[in-house]
């Protein structure tokens, strides 16, 4: 991939992934954002159109970004799963 990624190039596809509750820090996302997947874990709730349900699609922006989940603050733009997950889109 030539272009670099940065925040102002992002196209939020890792908003398109499955994302695990891990930590109480997660706990206090707001419960309608959320569902148990097969009685065993919480993860982010994801719209018909998959994308995160937190996710503004007008601009493409997390309406939670400060309270944000814990693997959503360790996810590092422009690193390989990053990459990875843009490759897939560009096919």
């Amino acid at each position: 991939m030539n272009k670099e990624i940065t925040c102002s190039t992002c196209t939020a596809l890792c908003c398109r992934l499955e994302v695990r509750l891990i930590d109480d820090r997660d706990e206090l996302i707001q419960v309608d954002l959320t569902e148990q997947v097969d009685g065993l874990y919480f993860v982010m709730k994801r719209g018909e159109d998959g994308w995160c349900e937190a996710l503004d699609r007008k601009t493409m922006l997390c309406t939670i970004y400060e309270k944000r989940p814990t693997i959503c603050r360790e996810y590092e733009v422009g690193d390989y799963d990053c990459i990875n997950e843009r490759e897939k889109h560009l096919r």
